[in-house]
């Protein structure tokens, strides 16, 4: 099913159950409803964000000489992430070679 746009205000219309339980398609700003009849609705969360887990393979990451706010050690795992939007710089997130604590650097 296409993106579809409300009649009446032209604003996005999100599918929606109503209080009989049945996908209807609700206009965001004027409320204005549509039946859905044999469609097929796609949802996505635009606020689910993907995660870079990493554990174990730290061997693989470059390594800098920056100390640690922990411990102390002069030696730390780097890596960047685009953590905010994309004309913002990226974020160097660095974890220390000895105890492990992570932080970062804008």
């Amino acid at each position: 099913m296409a993106m579809m746009f409300c009649p009446k205000c032209h604003s996005i219309m999100v599918p929606q159950r109503n209080d009989k339980g049945e996908e209807v398609l609700v206009c965001t700003k004027c409320g204005y409803t549509k039946d859905i009849k044999g469609g097929t609705i796609i949802k996505e969360n635009a606020e689910e964000k993907e995660m870079v887990v990493i554990e174990g393979d730290e061997g693989i990451l470059p390594k800098t000489k920056v100390e640690c706010p922990k411990c102390g050690n002069d030696e730390a795992y780097w890596r960047l992430e685009q953590t905010r939007s994309a004309d913002e710089p990226e974020t160097r997130i660095y974890r220390c070679t000895k105890c492990g604590h992570t932080w970062r650097e804008y």
